[in-house]
């Protein structure tokens, strides 16, 4: 399940007890306009030790390379064993607008970071020019007794590749459970053999109210799909043809008329939707596809529907 849960931070310990009992096997935090991706997380393993921890992503850009390796370290000292570090390029919206840092080289920024925390996080002194960024002389103080896997977020081929070649897994997230082998099969050839997490964040919203949903869904679609990343992977995996009257009418300016145009069926591939049984039905099709691990991220399309409610009714023990 995607963290924080709602309501101020300090009030998510019975919360965060009862995914555990529920049968929910991992708590995922993002890192966008909200709540930092690490202080979510280090509440959760001071109050819940069932649960692994993970974040989908923390962005490779917004933090410097040593203070990055000490929030590593430090979630991976205080949760031994159960704390997997995503990063990601995040989006040029993210980055540079919200951040003031140019979002340059992103396919080199990721994989020198993933290199950097490789050597960090090994204990030795880090004196290494990379493509991005240079480090001279730094050793983390904190020695984890576990090093933490890292995750690369990834969209198209080349990013899904340097998942499989240099990292531990892959975080994959707006694809359709149909989409899923496209994608995995990547990272596998890319890893030659060797064995790869691969971590999907799964939209859903438990409602037999698909009207709603769906109307709502669209903003979040359009939102996300005229960002050029995740626009570029939509086209890669097939689905421009669907999007190319919603992107025209963005580019006029039409929003009204760009929402309008998302059909259906562009919804239906890209939100899990329906009644509770339906979506769990529908989740065990990204892991028959090669997903490992779910991360569910409920999204209030349907005003209705209360977020434990939904939480409760998704549950593996459900």
């Amino acid at each position: 399940m995607t963290i924080p849960l709602p309501g101020p931070l300090h009030t998510h310990r019975d919360g965060l007890i009862e995914l555990a009992e529920l049968g929910y096997t991992d708590v995922w935090s993002a890192e966008s306009d909200g709540a930092d991706g690490f202080t979510p997380l280090s509440m959760a393993a001071a109050w819940e030790p069932r649960l692994r921890l993970g974040t989908a992503i923390i962005p490779a850009y917004t933090r410097a390379p040593a203070c990055l390796a000490q929030s590593v370290a430090s979630m991976a000292d205080a949760a031994p064993g159960r704390f997997a570090i995503g990063i990601g390029s995040s989006s040029n919206v993210i980055v540079e607008r919200w951040n003031g840092i140019p979002f340059e080289q992103p396919y080199q920024r990721v994989r020198d970071t993933v290199r950097f925390l490789r050597e960090a996080l090994s204990g030795e002194k880090v004196s290494t020019t990379y493509d991005t960024f240079a480090v001279d002389g730094f050793r983390l103080g904190v020695r984890p007794e576990e090093t933490p896997p890292i995750l690369v977020a990834a969209l198209r081929s080349q990013m899904l590749r340097l998942a499989g070649r240099e990292a531990d897994g892959v975080i994959i997230n707006w694809l359709a459970p149909g989409d899923v082998p496209q994608v995995v099969s990547e990272v596998h050839d890319a890893a030659g053999g060797a064995e790869r997490e691969v971590v999907a964040r799964i939209f859903v919203c438990p409602s037999e109210n698909a009207e709603v949903v769906r109307s709502a869904a669209r903003f979040a679609i359009a939102a996300y799909m005229n960002v050029p990343v995740y626009a570029r992977f939509q086209e890669w995996l097939g689905r421009g043809p669907a999007l190319a009257g919603m992107w025209e009418a963005w580019s006029a300016g039409d929003r009204k008329e760009a929402l309008a145009r998302i059909d259906d069926d562009v919804v239906d591939a890209l939100i899990v939707h329906g009644s509770a049984e339906r979506c769990r039905q529908r989740i065990d099709e990204y892991f028959a596809n090669g997903v490992t691990t779910a991360a569910l991220a409920l999204l209030p399309l349907d005003k209705e529907l209360d977020h434990w409610t939904a939480i409760r009714s998704l549950a593996p023990q459900a």
